[in-house]
């Protein structure tokens, strides 16, 4: 019979005999995995670029975990061979594409393949916005022949956005295009005076296609009731306007129909016109020398009518000259001499001439009976005289005036020819700056070589300057501004018949001329 003592022996045995058996098991199943247990695959790719699918060669392909870097080759493909199976992040990298990520699942002898799309880094660039036309506005009129053009901002991101005007002529076919412009408004001159104009704009970045606004259109003004011509100064350069009669007598009545005539690079003034011809003339600033000039009443078809003899005298917004003979010719002061010049720059011609010291500045013909009437001054613009002259006989008819000090000016003939209107500073002051005081407006009766004055009731403290007769003798047309120098010029009518009324007419507008 067994005791309790053999009993526990029995089961101490028995347990370690399943603890020595259990050990075994475990030392056997902690045992390395060697090389030979492992599992691989391939993975195979291509690789091209979004949108159009084009193949990218070169693009570096590197794993996570790590594997193998490879590079597409010219047909953007790679293989990644004896990778271990498992999960991955494959990335694809290529300078100015976007890195790309795909996941791939490698198995045990399999090939897995894989596809990336790259995006440009230009992708995220936003394409700019489409232009609005702001001014001139769609089927508007009564246009100037200088225009600020205006549109709005294309911006969409940080871009810098380059702007293209096309602007073509109606008319004429004729098209004209703006580019690299970086704001959005563009001042255009020398616009044809009634025509029609289409404009668009296309606004570009530099990794956009150009984006291009509808088409606009508008209409110039005409010109037909424009029988003022005046000049005003923009930024330093005279430039030469028409203009039609007021509608009424405030600032906002002024200016009507107001159209340029030359263009604002230069340096243009004293415009004179020929009804008979129907041509406008004037003088130009070339270089350091003044030239006479020509121009259609619309500013078309500009020609240089003086070339080896400039006008030059006694400072240059003093110097006149004078059609006649119908339009065909032209006389022009060159310090003390007076030349003659057919209008197409031909047969020049000296007819006149003065002592050396004696400076002839302006001229005005009679078209009755072609008598010349001159202004002479000496070097400082002083010592006035103002006489007829017969050029063909190199003769002195008849002193209109003499002997006064002071500054003189503003010459014209009555188209009867009967009379002389010119200007007259009264106070009588004589300076380096040529600065006038008093300046009136004065006419000349030459049957009985009288003067009278022709009251403007100019306020004091002011000057009438560039005085010129109305077609009809009817009025007389002047410029009044302060004597400071540079006040605001404006130009008036003044009617002697009529208690002498004075009417504004343009404002801003100096050296006017009336046909």
């Amino acid at each position: 019979m067994k005791t309790i003592l053999d009993i526990k022996e029995i089961e101490y045995r028995r347990f370690l005999c399943c603890g020595l058996l259990i050990g075994i098991f475990c030392f056997l199943g902690c045992s390395e995995e060697t090389i030979s247990d492992l599992e691989f695959g391939t993975l195979t790719g291509n690789v091209v670029s979004k949108g159009d699918n084009t193949p990218l060669k070169n693009v570096k392909i590197s794993t996570s975990p790590v594997s193998n870097t490879v590079f597409t080759n010219d047909k953007g493909d790679f293989t990644l061979s004896d990778i271990q199976s498992g999960e991955y992040s494959v990335q694809a990298e290529l300078l100015d594409f976007q890195t790309s990520f795909e996941p791939a699942n490698v198995l045990d002898g399999r090939a897995t393949n894989i596809v990336f799309e790259l995006d440009s880094i230009n992708v995220e660039n936003l394409a700019p916005l489409v232009p609005n036309l702001i001014f001139p506005e769609e089927n508007s009129g009564n246009i100037g022949t200088t225009v600020t053009f205006q549109w709005s901002s294309s911006k969409n991101d940080e871009d810098e956005i380059n702007y293209m005007l096309e602007l073509r002529n109606g008319t004429s076919n004729e098209v004209t295009v703006f580019s690299e412009i970086k704001d959005t408004l563009l001042v255009v001159e020398d616009l044809t005076i009634g025509s029609n104009y289409f404009w668009q704009i296309s606004a570009a970045d530099d990794t956009s296609q150009p984006v291009k606004s509808k088409l606009g259109g508008f209409v110039t003004k005409g010109n037909t009731l424009n029988r003022f011509l005046y000049v005003r100064n923009i930024k330093g350069n005279n430039i030469i306007f028409s203009g039609s009669e007021p509608t009424g007598s405030s600032n906002d009545n002024l200016n009507q129909n107001e159209l340029q005539l030359t263009n604002s690079n230069f340096n243009s003034y004293r415009p004179l016109k020929n009804n008979t011809v129907n041509k406008i003339a004037f003088l130009r600033n070339v270089g350091a020398e003044t030239h006479l000039f020509t121009i259609n009443t619309d500013g078309t078809d500009m020609a240089q009518v003086t070339h080896a003899v400039p006008l030059a005298g006694f400072r240059e917004d003093q110097l006149g000259f004078s059609w006649y003979d119908g339009g065909a010719k032209f006389y022009f002061p060159n310090f003390n001499k007076l030349y003659s010049i057919n209008r197409d720059g031909s047969g020049l011609e000296l007819v006149y001439q003065t002592d050396a010291a004696i400076f002839i500045t302006d001229i005005t013909v009679n078209p009755v009976n072609d008598l010349v009437a001159l202004k002479t001054n000496d070097l400082e613009g002083y010592n006035v005289k103002v006489s007829l002259v017969d050029v063909s006989t190199n003769t002195e008819e008849q002193i209109v005036i003499s002997g006064e000090s002071g500054a003189i000016g503003g010459l014209d003939f009555s188209s009867d020819g009967t009379k002389i209107v010119y200007t007259r500073d009264v106070s009588g002051a004589e300076n380096t700056e040529y600065r006038q005081f008093d300046s009136r407006i004065f006419e000349y009766q030459i049957a009985t070589d009288t003067t009278t004055e022709i009251d403007t009731s100019k306020e004091e403290g002011t000057n009438d300057l560039d005085a010129k007769y109305a077609p009809n003798d009817g009025a007389v047309i002047f410029v009044n501004t302060s004597n400071d120098g540079i006040s605001e010029r404006k130009t008036y009518r003044v009617i002697p018949s009529d208690s002498n009324r004075k009417e504004p007419l343009f404002y801003d507008a100096f050296m006017p001329d009336w046909e």
